[in-house]
């Protein structure tokens, strides 16, 4: 009886849900909800996205190429708000993350929760083209890290990124732009944050992590922010540039990889801390379906080997050395893109890894830009210029 009261039920809920639907002038890709208040005081736009990711992996096995190796993952699962609070001029933007990846990462100084959240950041245009941002979210660092895992034009960013990114962090940034005439427009931005990534809850660890970027766009502005969205989607008429240089210094960093990698805890569970400093330097370049990026990331750190009080070392070493990253792609009026990418990591002697060079080919087909696409890429890997692996992997990208 109960079970069918339930199923009753279930179903007169169904019923009263379809005869609310209504109809909304939101296009798919301008978000799943995409709402102004009556009185214009607020607003919002909810955009759910999913990416899935299948890979088959080769490891070289000392004269052939052993068994593949496959994986099935939903590699990103999000959901993302923006709009502004008030004022168009008082801007928010949060996006949680449901993935195992995004999640993953407790430990005691989180309080041994998920990392959910990805950013909650309020945007204050308080004064002319001055911006002040406060929250979590990505630093100024290098412009394959900024560029949206949404809008890659390669199933994954490249190994200098996974290696030498800055990434998230909370705390406060100052933005400005000045156009010296009509093509020719600069970005300054700095930022104070707390130094040890995101959704840190026990306070500060070591000192504070301070950030500079400066950009610089000759030929004036992208077509919808194309400086920080791979491929030409927007097929720009004329050339469009955008060269970026950063400056990251992390004081009395308690991690391997800046704000990022691994604490390096001593015997008596204190931190070893070292100043640790990364450089940025890329590049930007759009015209006709063509689209070019390069990076060079560079990180030194006072003293990279973690050593206990009595000098021993512990094991820990801060990941020092420069890495290059360049790729190159053309979108085709059919909207299919071909794509390669070259990686170069090279890494002190005093890290005990070896220099590692990668190779991809990719391409993807753009059904609604970025917010609907299929992807795959083959990579081919040497490790201290021995081949070590190759690897094909293909998904999609359902962005509302």
């Amino acid at each position: 009886m109960r079970i069918r009261i339930w199923a009753i039920s279930i179903v007169a809920l169904f019923a009263s849900v379809m005869h609310a639907q209504d109809t909304t002038n939101t296009k798919f890709g301008k978000g799943l909800i995409n709402f102004v208040a009556a009185d214009s005081s607020w607003s919002v736009k909810f955009a759910p996205r999913i990416q899935f990711r299948a890979n088959s992996s080769w490891d070289y096995e000392g004269e052939q190429y052993g068994s593949p190796e496959y994986t099935f993952s939903i590699r990103r699962a999000r959901l993302k708000f923006d709009g502004f609070a008030f004022s168009p001029n008082l801007k928010y933007k949060i996006e949680l993350g449901l993935s195992n990846r995004d999640v993953a990462g407790a430990n005691q100084f989180n309080r041994n929760t998920p990392r959910i959240i990805l950013d909650a950041v309020v945007k204050w245009n308080f004064y002319e083209n001055f911006e002040l941002w406060v929250g979590q979210t990505k630093l100024p660092g290098n412009v394959e890290r900024v560029v949206s895992s949404a809008n890659m034009q390669l199933i994954d960013r490249s190994l200098l990124n996974s290696n030498f990114n800055i990434d998230r962090d909370i705390g406060f940034q100052l933005q400005h732009h000045i156009a010296l005439s009509n093509s020719f427009l600069i970005r300054e931005k700095i930022a104070l944050s707390q130094g040890e990534g995101r959704n840190i809850t026990e306070g500060n660890l070591g000192g504070l992590q301070y950030t500079g970027r400066l950009e610089i766009l000759p030929f004036g502005s992208f077509q919808g922010k194309g400086d920080y969205i791979q491929a030409d989607l927007a097929r720009e008429e004329t050339p469009k540039l955008m060269l970026g240089f950063t400056y990251d210094h992390n004081d009395d960093a308690v991690k391997t990889r800046s704000n990022l990698g691994t604490y390096m805890f001593l015997e008596d569970g204190s931190l070893y801390e070292t100043d640790i400093t990364t450089l940025f330097a890329d590049a930007m370049f759009k015209w006709q379906g063509v689209s070019i990026m390069a990076e060079y990331a560079q990180r030194q750190a006072e003293n990279p080997v973690a050593v206990e009080l009595d000098g021993t070392p512990t094991g820990d070493i801060v990941l020092v050395g420069d890495a290059i990253n360049a790729q190159i792609g053309y979108l085709f009026r059919s909207n299919y893109e071909s794509v390669f990418r070259y990686t170069q990591n090279t890494f002190d002697a005093i890290t005990m890894r070896s220099d590692i060079k990668e190779y991809t080919l990719g391409g993807s087909k753009y059904f609604v830009g970025h917010k609907l696409k299929i992807q795959a890429d083959l990579s081919y890997r040497t490790v201290a210029s021995i081949e070590d692996n190759i690897r094909f992997r293909m998904g999609f990208e359902l962005h509302f």
